[in-house]
């Protein structure tokens, strides 16, 4: 039977990107098709996709509009080109976008105090755009609900009240405007749970920058930095974020969310950080010490009792994922390890992700989904132990493609192919984890975790 221990361990140099991969113009008019295909299968004469800079991935996956300071709407009917409705600053900004959009404008959307003199109401532009009374109209925003949180769930709605009022005004009907954001994120076949080769490229090359810059401070971080210098050493570029930044110590440490201070980073706090770039997340956890003697008193035994374990869980995680293999499985392999309640293991155990950090989830108990070659997947295993004992993380991005994706994979981004097998090679060579020849990992710091953040040549290993 495998054991985990701690050892000194050399991490490789995988390399940064020199090239930036894209979605091509000709892959958001396929997406546009497959979506008003979809549509069209459910009964829906109208799709209506709401954005804002928050919940921007849906509108972002059809049109590559990302709304920045206002909220946009697409408009996808049978009865002429799609319709994309922007506020006085994103008019412009639209133009931006890979394939041709109709854009119409749209005021309203603009911030208060701009004008407003130059676009019809929202329920003319939505009449205007073939939604009449007795239309059936779906809408998508960013989640959708079940039985357990609503009568009626196919009905209720998280676009802003506004634009579900204009809309069941509209159709006379509350019922004919239903919510479809299944069609894009479901876990199973939702339009976002699956990505081709260059959305994956893409996702590569966000996730190596991303880790990297936590790896750049996990080697630089010192005691008497503040936690904005701890920050500054991420090294960060400019890609946008899914999520804060999130690097805190001591006290703050335990809630994981909270963005960087001029707090002074000390000997022996706990420290968590997190960096999220669209389609890219990775974050670490530990102490600020070289070595167990200098822990917190009463945890000395942290690897042993927390680490060490959670470590044997997600190595077993990562053997186990793969194309065909059942959410319900990696939820088994977690919980029959780390399924006590010190772990505090409440999360899903892993989770699609893409252009926002977490999109929906195969994997929970029961779940019968199988897993698909183009997932991107995020490993996030997260203990909140609520004790001294603080918690520990390993969370980093892989994707599963089967023999013929990996193939296009390696002929078209052969330079992200070279890192994808360094990093495969390090982790079975060096860490003793052993993956599928469908896993591909995208972490510049893969599954490697130093418990203790002052020595991070140590870290965890399968032997």
């Amino acid at each position: 039977m495998s054991t985990v221990e701690l050892a000194s361990l050399v991490l490789p140099d995988f390399g940064l990107p020199t090239t930036e991969p894209s979605v091509p113009a000709s892959t958001y008019q396929t997406r546009l098709t497959a979506a008003w295909n979809r549509a069209q299968a459910a009964g829906l004469e109208a799709l209506v996709v709401y954005g804002d800079r928050e919940h921007f991935a849906n509108i972002a996956y059809l049109t590559g509009y990302d709304p920045r300071f206002e909220e946009a709407l697409l408009i996808v009917t049978s009865d002429q080109p799609p319709a994309l409705l922007i506020g006085n600053e994103g008019w412009g900004y639209a133009e931006l976008c890979p394939p041709p959009v109709r854009r119409v404008l749209y005021q309203s959307f603009s911030l208060l105090a701009q004008p407003r003199d130059r676009s019809p109401r929202l329920e003319q532009i939505l009449r205007d755009e073939g939604i009449q009374h007795g239309s059936r109209v779906g809408t998508v925003g960013w989640k959708y609900f079940d039985g357990r949180e609503a009568d009626s769930p196919q009905t209720c709605l998280e676009i802003p009240s506004y634009i579900a009022d204009a809309l069941r005004a509209i159709v006379g009907d509350p019922a004919l405007v239903i919510n479809a954001t299944p069609l894009f994120m479901n876990p199973a076949d939702g339009l976002r749970a699956i990505n081709d080769v260059d959305q994956l490229a893409v996702f590569e090359f966000r996730a190596t920058f991303a880790s990297q810059a936590l790896r750049n401070v996990l080697f630089g971080l010192k005691p008497g930095m503040t936690e904005f210098e701890a920050v500054q050493l991420m090294g960060l570029n400019g890609i946008p974020l899914s999520a804060h930044v999130m690097l805190s110590s001591g006290p703050r440490a335990k809630y994981g969310l909270p963005s960087p201070s001029m707090r002074v980073i000390g000997h022996g706090d706990p420290l968590t950080m997190a960096l999220g770039l669209w389609g890219a997340l990775s974050s670490r956890a530990g102490f600020v010490v070289r070595e167990a003697s200098e822990l917190p008193a009463g945890i000395q035994d942290y690897v042993e009792k927390l680490v060490a374990p959670y470590f044997g869980a997600v190595a077993a995680w990562y053997e186990h994922v793969g194309i065909g293999v059942k959410g319900g499985e990696l939820y088994d392999i977690i919980h029959q390890r780390v399924g006590d309640p010190f772990f505090g293991i409440s999360l899903n155990p892993g989770h699609l992700i893409h252009l926002d950090e977490w999109v929906h989830s195969p994997v929970d108990a029961g779940s019968d989904i199988a897993l698909r070659s183009g997932m991107a997947i995020q490993v996030d295993v997260i203990p909140a132990t609520g004790t001294p004992y603080f918690t520990t993380n390993i969370e980093d991005g892989i994707a599963l493609a089967d023999e013929a994706l990996r193939a296009e994979f390696a002929q078209k981004y052969p330079e992200a192919w070279g890192r994808i097998q360094k990093r495969r090679a390090f982790m079975s060579s060096a860490l003793g984890i052993h993956l599928k020849p469908e896993v591909l990992p995208f972490s510049n710091i893969p599954a490697y975790l130093p418990p203790y953040l002052l020595s991070p040549q140590m870290a965890l290993r399968v032997v």
